[in-house]
């Protein structure tokens, strides 16, 4: 079975800056759904770190779209331009979830 990349995002911009630089994406989808991957798939985008931990635990890559943003630009739609502008780039990241039993207290 051949790998596949997705990137997770619901915004225009982040869309338009990935075709840019002729990312090969495979699926584009705005909510992931952890359980649809498979070991060797690849993730792009911005997830919560309880969903990275799954996206990893099931064998998956994670691939975080990381900005220097300023406070002023924060909760605005931000278009491919601005996200050149705040350094966008994507950083790998292997995160593991620690159950409960194990957590510092």
């Amino acid at each position: 079975m051949t790998a596949t990349t997705y990137l997770v995002t619901r915004h225009p911009g982040a869309v338009e800056w990935a075709e840019r630089r002729g990312m090969p994406i495979d699926r584009c989808i705005p909510h992931l759904n952890p359980s649809i991957l498979q070991p060797g798939d690849c993730v792009l985008g911005t997830l919560p770190i309880h969903l990275a931990a799954r996206v990893c635990a099931r064998g998956a890559r994670y691939l975080h779209l990381s900005l220097d943003i300023p406070p002023e630009l924060r909760g605005q739609e931000l278009d491919a331009d601005t996200l050149d502008t705040c350094n966008a780039r994507l950083e790998e990241y292997r995160v593991t979830h620690i159950p409960d039993d194990d957590a510092a207290q």
